[in-house]
């Protein structure tokens, strides 16, 4: 589900959760295929991290075909790419991406600190810092990216650039909300919506679709 101009957090799985990525080489592969594509399919990528097997996004969509055509660009480059490297054939991701829209304020926020934390959560760096595929470095020190473009929340953050950042790497310094954190990847495993529950209404009327995110069991994504 795509509401235009509304951030989704996408997530895409390597088949049999089996790494996506193999090189330094695959990677630098990856992301410039990931800005090509979202430039041409319409969407802002504020935060993504390059798991081993699995990758996150966060992006804005100029329409609601936006995310897919995104993605679906980005398989048919990266796949054929990594096939004639690895002499494979056949899928490399796990079916159809998942996804779920993104409220504002401090949802918007929470996602990007879980997005950009995920290497410490899995035990690959012990800070955001230490990882080099994830838009960390982008967003917390102004590092030069030709993907992101940040969200007008970002912005708001602070009026000169490095106010901005100092504060964006405060966020960091909070104890994440993992109540909150739970409630997005039950949204995201559903394609479902991470917000309150009156924007949950909201982006239900919006979509025509009962976007009110099932309990699961907890998740280690």
């Amino acid at each position: 589900m795509t509401v235009p101009d509304i951030p989704l957090h996408i997530i895409q799985r390597g088949n049999n959760r089996l790494p996506c990525f193999f090189t330094e080489a695959d990677y630098l592969v990856y992301l410039d295929m990931l800005r090509l594509s979202a430039q041409q399919a319409g969407c802002r990528v504020h935060a993504y991290v390059l798991m081993t097997n699995h990758v996150h996004l966060l992006v804005s969509p100029q329409s609601c075909s936006s995310p897919a055509i995104m993605m679906k660009a980005l398989g048919e480059r990266y796949v054929p790419y990594v096939n004639r490297r690895r002499s494979r054939t056949g899928t490399l991701w796990e079916g159809r991406y998942r996804s779920c829209l993104v409220q504002d304020a401090q949802y918007l926020f929470v996602c990007q600190r879980y997005i950009e934390l995920n290497p410490v959560r899995a035990g690959m760096a012990t800070h955001p810092l230490d990882y080099r595929w994830s838009s960390y470095q982008a967003n917390a020190y102004g590092e030069r990216n030709n993907i992101i473009e940040p969200h007008i929340l970002y912005d708001a953050l602070g009026a000169e650039r490095l106010e901005r950042e100092l504060r964006y790497r405060a966020l960091f310094e909070e104890e994440m909300p993992w109540e909150m954190v739970e409630q997005l990847r039950h949204a995201t495993h559903q394609n479902a919506v991470f917000g309150s529950e009156e924007f949950i209404d909201q982006m239900a009327i919006a979509s025509e679709n009962d976007v009110m995110p099932r309990r699961r069991g907890p998740r280690q994504d």
